[in-house]
């Protein structure tokens, strides 16, 4: 099929999943209206890589055929350049609100597939093979593929993998003729009424866990005995003036539930294997990912400082308090900016001919992020001040008596009232909506808490060169004092 088209992505979506959002069980997700505008907005990726394939897409290294650069596997430093300006459009598009576009899963499976070795260790070639069978089908087909991941929260106290063997946690219950079964429950299926399929691989190592938790593999939305119960929704079904981000970009997050769904042996990757469970995740998944991610966040970053910038310039907000919280925003943008840019020019080779990201830099900015994010919606909060709620709606601007009156009272410096209203609707939309909330939230916890990334930060530092400035002092030789120079040239 090669890379689809926005209307074959929403042909796509009309199967016989078992999706609930509040109490509604969805019958057409294309048609549904807490729905439909994010459906639309997938869709427009869709069509994206198409308007923009001199960017966005690339040939097929077996068939030749147009698929998203997102599925590359890096060979070099200039396959890594390429793939950015491609996730960089996609990011752009969403302004880095869609966490999950399908690009996201799409540069996961081609480091897995790039790495494939290390998924063959301790018996498992046969789920290594499935795997990169799997990731030439991901591409061919252009599947808009989403993930579960973390384990489900019942008592923290007992940690946040399962210890010992957990009913509620998704596990192995047997085996058919044609694949395995499986049972239990996984959050937290973001992109879930827009996906193709499911992918369940590891979200990190559960030493302490049952061998039949240690599963990875992809099925279609609508398995047999799968089902998804979506949060509610922060959608507003409404035209893009009003609502010009959450009338579109709600990608939507799901729990899912497993109950006794067969997973064919095709598309098993790890079965009931720990070992494999425990590895994969901890060395080539990072550096690969993390160029996605940071993008987006990078892309997040500048919408909200030009964003901010133009709404003080609205309003003629010149005080020295304003620039330097502006300036703040630029600082974040910056910083991410050069990270990405550190990590890239730093990139290498990290076996099996795949080449990756520098992680170090990229690993300092996720930590950064869950307290930037917040700190940035809470900086354009105080720069619109008021203003935010002052924003007529398009009807109104529309009403021959209320036009003028508009135009004459809520004008700005540089802007009309229309304009002035769209700007502050949008910075609305942005901090201070039901979407807003969502994605400082989603910012708060993406790829973990701010703790375990500042763990990450430090037990993934290189210490090489700390080390050697510490040990200086620590291992000069001091048992004979330093003669003085003075003392030396007067002897």
């Amino acid at each position: 099929m090669a890379a689809r088209t926005g209307k074959q992505f929403l042909q796509g979506l009309r199967d016989g999943r078992a999706l609930w959002v509040g109490g509604d069980k969805i019958g057409s997700i294309a048609d549904h209206p807490a729905l439909s505008g994010a459906a639309e907005a997938m869709a427009e990726v869709f069509d994206l890589q198409h308007q923009a394939a001199d960017v966005c897409l690339m040939p097929d290294p077996e068939t030749g055929e147009p698929i998203n650069v997102s599925h590359m596997i890096p060979g070099s430093h200039e396959d890594l350049q390429r793939r950015h300006r491609g996730l960089e459009k996609i990011a752009e598009y969403s302004v880095g609100l869609m966490g999950r576009t399908p690009d996201y899963m799409n540069v996961t499976f081609a480091g897995f597939a790039g790495r494939s070795d290390e998924w063959a260790i301790n018996g498992n070639e046969q789920g290594a093979e499935n795997l990169v069978r799997y990731q030439k089908k991901l591409r061919r087909d252009d599947i808009s593929l989403t993930h579960t991941i973390v384990h489900t929260n019942v008592d923290l106290a007992k940690g946040k993998y399962p210890v010992g063997f957990d009913p509620v946690q998704l596990h192995k219950v047997g085996e058919t003729e044609h694949g395995i079964v499986v049972r239990g429950s996984r959050v937290l299926a973001t992109l879930a009424p827009f996906a193709d399929e499911l992918a369940v691989y590891p979200g990190g190592p559960m030493p302490d866990a049952a061998g039949v938790h240690a599963l990875s593999f992809c099925i279609p939305m609508d398995a047999p005995g799968l089902t998804f119960l979506c949060r509610d929704s922060v959608s507003v079904n409404s035209n893009r003036f009003e609502h010009p981000l959450s009338s579109r970009f709600d990608e939507q997050d799901a729990f899912v539930i497993f109950d006794d769904v067969e997973v064919p042996r095709e598309r098993l990757f790890i079965d009931a294997n720990l070992a494999v469970y425990n590895s994969v995740m901890k060395t080539s998944w990072w550096p690969n990912i993390m160029q996605q991610t940071m993008i987006r966040a990078q892309t997040k970053l500048e919408f909200a400082y030009g964003l901010a910038t133009r709404m003080a310039e609205a309003i003629n907000l010149n005080l020295p308090q304003t620039q330097q919280m502006l300036g703040e925003i630029a600082m974040f943008a910056e910083f991410a900016r050069a990270s990405v840019y550190a990590a890239e020019q730093a990139a290498r080779e990290i076996g099996n001919g795949l080449w990756a990201c520098d992680q170090r830099p990229l690993l300092a900015l996720r930590a950064a992020l869950p307290t930037w994010f917040p700190r940035v919606n809470e900086i354009i909060r105080l720069v619109g001040s008021h203003n935010l709620l002052t924003t007529p709606a398009r009807s109104a601007l529309a009403d021959r008596k209320l036009r003028p009156l508009i135009d004459k009272y809520l004008l700005g410096v540089g802007v009309d009232a229309e304009q002035r209203s769209r700007l502050f609707r949008l910075a609305w939309d942005f901090t201070g909506t039901a979407l807003g909330s969502r994605n400082e939230q989603y910012e708060r916890f993406y790829l973990g808490s701010v703790g375990r990334n500042l763990t990450v930060a430090h037990t993934a530092a290189d210490r090489t060169r700390a080390n050697r400035l510490v040990d200086r002092f620590l291992l000069e030789d001091l048992d004979e004092p330093a003669v003085p120079q003075a003392a030396v040239a007067a002897s």
